[in-house]
């Protein structure tokens, strides 16, 4: 039996502020004017030379402001912020060519240059190995340079050797390919955070480098919680004798240029060993922020800009653990439900709808999560959008106890599950746009049900971003309710917009702490021979 689903529409609510009663009339009018007007842009569609999934790539990639704007600019667009009364725009995008760089970042070898006290100082990081010949791990390392105002040669600092790598992280057969991220100045010294290539075998240590230009002297930082962590930009706040650095983290692999890590990161060195310190971890499972991977960072006196690949957070720094702090909106993609109706499969691959969204009034509209090839030779497919009402579907995996819980952030279970890649609201898991792992080697994003035929190229899922219920879980299997679900791609003309990040009241545990609990006690495997382990979220 087909149904129907009347849909009233998103509620659009952009003004998720109010300016501030003191804030002048006048100045606030001109402030106003001075924002761009509201443009629709729509979601684009990739070319055949794209990846299906640069559509919704959202990565920050630089952060613009003035005196009446924020701007975030990504690839395509850019997401515009009025300071002058709180509100939200989304415009073509400006980003310079030199920073759209399509997946993984660029390793250039060119010194960049910062400009300190009307000095320029010429820097850059290299990688000194044998590959691809055997590795050296006493003589591959990873160089930093820089020239000073009164010097043609550079300096050389060594950041860590191969040897090092594989001492501190056990991880990593070769060094892989280093960059520079930021360049920051701070009191008297310049400060500069260091990334580094993984995947198929790579990997480097974060690092952190100063330079005091009047003693002439470097110093070195490696968080000994961020060892095998990217950092993807930098910002440094208090005492500048002793200041706490404010950094975005993400991990990376083959295939997957962007993987969640331990979110936003505060960092206070402990004076006597630097190395260690005062690490806080700010991510989606513990805080209010909005994306998974923050990609840039904009420091404005005590308030702290953070971009992430599924949108922006604005945070007081002077009390960075009150939720209060903190002010977020997501980048969400939307489209008008056309009149006739929208028929809804519950699969991506189905052929009978399993009901149709009809609008209950004219200009309704539906939020699109996702869109999924059904087939790579024809580049068609579906588009996932969100529903209120539920599928239920149960797989043939279970739970186990995760791996690399050196790698997970604070607050997130250590708890391998069909939903891994999603995280718990205090309602449901829901997963961002940035937490989706696009496996570009493997088939294409995983989820709820995914399956790719090798030999024809057709590819089916229940759900990618659609919001889950976790019924039933054990060992052997996992039963959920999602969602969401999927419509085709021509019924639809999506466009994006920001939205408010609100958090669900009266909310609950996570379902996965106790699981993990029993796992950890050997109770998970005296469970094998019973069907389910019934979760009970009332």
């Amino acid at each position: 039996m087909k149904h129907v689903i009347q849909i009233f529409g998103l509620l659009l609510v952009l003004n998720a502020c109010t300016v501030p009663a003191d804030t002048d009339a006048q100045t606030t009018n001109n402030t106003v004017k001075n924002c761009p007007k509201s443009a629709v842009v729509s979601l684009p569609v990739p070319g055949e030379q794209e990846s299906f999934y640069d559509r919704f790539d959202f990565h920050v990639r630089n952060i613009v402001a003035d005196a009446n704007t924020v701007k975030f600019q990504t690839r395509k667009q850019d997401f515009v912020f009025c300071r002058g009364n709180n509100t939200w725009t989304v415009q073509p995008g400006t980003l310079p060519e030199n920073l759209k760089q399509q997946y993984y970042p660029e390793y250039s070898q060119d010194f960049k240059t910062i400009q300190v006290q009307g000095k320029s100082y010429k820097y850059r990081v290299v990688r000194e190995a044998s590959v691809p010949t055997v590795p050296n791990p006493s003589k591959d390392k990873v160089v930093f340079e820089l020239i000073t105002p009164n010097s043609k040669k550079p300096q050389q600092q060594i950041l860590y050797t191969l040897k090092d790598l594989r001492q501190k992280t056990n991880t990593g057969t070769q060094i892989g390919l280093s960059r520079i991220t930021a360049a920051v100045i701070y009191g008297n010294q310049i400060w500069w955070s260091v990334a580094f290539e993984q995947g198929e075998g790579n990997d480097g240590i974060a690092t952190i480098v100063g330079y005091d230009p009047q003693a002439n002297q470097f110093t070195l930082i490696q968080p000994q919680g961020l060892l095998s962590h990217q950092i993807t930009d930098l910002a440094v706040t208090g005492d500048a004798n002793n200041p706490t650095f404010w950094m975005g983290t993400q991990i990376s692999g083959e295939g997957n240029p962007y993987l969640p890590a331990k979110g936003l990161v505060s960092y206070r060195p402990n004076p006597q060993n630097l190395n260690s310190g005062n690490l806080t971890s700010y991510n989606v499972h513990n805080s209010p922020l909005v994306g998974a991977i923050p990609d840039k960072l904009k420091l404005e006196n005590n308030t702290l800009w953070v971009g992430t690949g599924n949108g922006v957070c604005q945070v007081n720094l002077q009390a960075p653990d009150n939720p209060k702090s903190w002010s977020c909106w997501r980048f969400a993609v939307i489209a008008k439900l056309p009149k006739a109706g929208l028929p809804l499969y519950s699969q991506l691959s189905n052929q009978s709808p399993a009901l149709t969204l009809s609008p209950a009034k004219d200009g309704a509209t539906v939020e699109v999560l996702w869109w999924s090839p059904i087939d790579f030779e024809t580049r068609k497919g579906r588009y996932e959008v969100r529903t209120e009402k539920g599928f239920t579907v149960k797989l043939d995996q279970g739970a186990s106890l995760d791996k690399f819980r050196r790698f997970l952030p604070p607050g997130k279970p250590p708890v391998r599950w069909p939903g891994f890649e999603w995280h718990w609201n205090g309602q449901r898991f829901v997963r961002g746009f940035d937490e989706v792992a696009l496996n570009y080697v493997g088939g294409g994003p995983w989820g709820i049900g995914v399956t790719l035929e090798p030999t024809s190229g057709k590819r089916t899922a229940n759900a990618i971003r659609g919001d889950l219920e976790l019924l039933k879980i054990s060992p052997k299997s996992t039963s959920v309710k999602y969602y969401s679900g999927w419509v085709d791609e021509t019924k639809l003309n999506p466009y994006l917009t920001v939205l408010p990040q609100t958090q669900p009241q009266n909310q609950k545990p996570n379902p996965l702490e106790a699981i993990a609990k029993k796992i950890g006690l050997g109770e998970w495997v005296k469970m094998l021979n019973l069907e389910n382990f019934i979760i009970h979220n009332s």
